[in-house]
């Protein structure tokens, strides 16, 4: 009998399993439809020994000290600040935008103080910021919103800005300096060994048996477990009673190119040419050395394997018909980007696995004291008391 069946191997499930086995004695079971563990995070050394991310870039970065001290239970790291290009009118330009963005553009030669000035004079008064389009022509005008968001938006989500909700663009900042890192969280790091590796150990504990290549509806009838751990799309879970909620998926093309490098930066965007959005170099964010190199282009689409929910009212008034009927079931605890229908960094979701399984232990604790007989009327009466008393934040 295990305590927990877990659907998914990815960050959301591992974590729950490795806190689960190893602090709480419990016995875990996960299975995953894939060939592998680590979710989306996987990489792997390819036929020329250069370690890849099958399934795009990621990027590892949290402001919570929390989690990445979690994560360095399992792994060494590589310091690395991730910075990214445009391909924007025949040029490389850095993006975000910054200083250095508008003045090679504009072939202009402002200070921070002017180039504040100069977005403020392009940016459009909307007094109320409801879409993608809103947040970008209210920072930096049209002429830029059509350079740079516009068309990349068009085929990252297969509808215009306007469409989409405010979520998507607010999380590309717009700066006045030169500081051209893409993130600046606190910590900022890729896995010295690669994410599979972090995985692996992660999940090396005799209470987690594992099973991939396995879909959980093929086994649920048959292995005995307590309750469920789902980080799957909850729409799945409930036989799309609802309908289906809307995602995007990618089809990622890779290449070994006999080159030692291809790229002028770790990631190239591409918003206004090409079908694929971006390019990018692996060796850049893992520091591998090797004479050759290897790149992944992203083609978003429709179809495919869920990657990314797509942020609008409608789909989120969907998705909270499905959460109630996720709160209502129990012992099945939804986590992760697909359980929970949100655009999740890693981080964010790490934390969130952290998270439920305080909430999962706080819960077994209730459940031992209430089995525990009261030794007297007045330490029951305290215990009641206690109980009643709100909890510190």
């Amino acid at each position: 009998m295990f305590d927990y069946l877990i659907v998914g191997a990815g960050f959301a499930g591992s974590v729950l399993a490795e806190r689960l086995a190893t602090r709480s004695n419990k016995k875990v079971l996960i299975v995953d439809k894939r060939s592998h563990i680590a979710g989306n995070a996987y990489d792997h050394y390819n036929e020329e020994g250069i370690l890849v991310h099958k399934y795009g870039p990621h990027i590892f970065h949290t402001n919570s000290k929390d989690v990445f001290e979690y994560l360095t239970n399992f792994t060494d790291w590589r310091p690395y600040e991730h910075r990214v290009l445009a391909s924007v009118d025949g040029q490389m330009v850095p993006m975000p935008i910054n200083l250095d963005t508008i003045n090679k553009l504009y072939g202009l030669s402002l200070n921070s103080f002017e180039v504040e000035q100069f977005l403020e004079s392009l940016a459009e008064s909307i007094p109320v910021i409801k879409t993608s389009e809103d947040v970008v022509v209210s920072k930096v005008g049209r002429e830029l919103y059509e350079k740079f968001f516009k068309n990349y938006t068009r085929k990252q989500w297969g509808m215009d800005p306007s469409e989409l909700d405010k979520s998507v663009t607010s999380r590309v900042p717009t700066r006045t300096n030169r500081d051209d890192r893409y993130f600046t969280d606190t910590y900022q790091a890729m896995p010295l060994h690669g994410y599979t590796r972090m995985f692996e150990k992660m999940l090396d504990h005799p209470n987690i048996k594992i099973m991939l290549n396995t879909d959980y509806h093929d086994i649920i009838d048959f292995i005995p477990f307590k309750e469920i751990i789902f980080t799957g799309p909850v729409d799945e879970y409930f036989d799309f009673k609802f309908g289906k909620l809307p995602y995007r998926s990618l089809e990622f093309k890779h290449e070994t190119l006999n080159v030692e490098k291809f790229l002028a930066a770790p990631v190239v965007n591409y918003p206004n040419e090409h079908l694929y959005t971006r390019i990018t170099e692996f060796k850049a964010l893992t520091g591998q050395q090797h004479p050759k190199t290897s790149v992944v282009y992203e083609y978003p689409k429709a179809e495919g394997d869920p990657y990314y929910p797509i942020p609008r009212l409608e789909n989120a008034d969907l998705y909270n018909k499905y959460k109630k009927l996720a709160d209502e079931t129990p012992n099945v605890h939804f986590v992760g980007r697909l359980a929970t229908y949100k655009y999740y960094n890693m981080d964010q979701v790490v934390a969130q696995a952290l998270t439920l399984y305080k909430r999962l232990t706080e819960k077994t604790e209730e459940a031992q004291k209430a089995k525990k007989p009261a030794i007297s009327g007045s330490t029951s009466l305290v215990e009641k008391l206690v109980s009643r008393a709100p909890a510190k934040e």
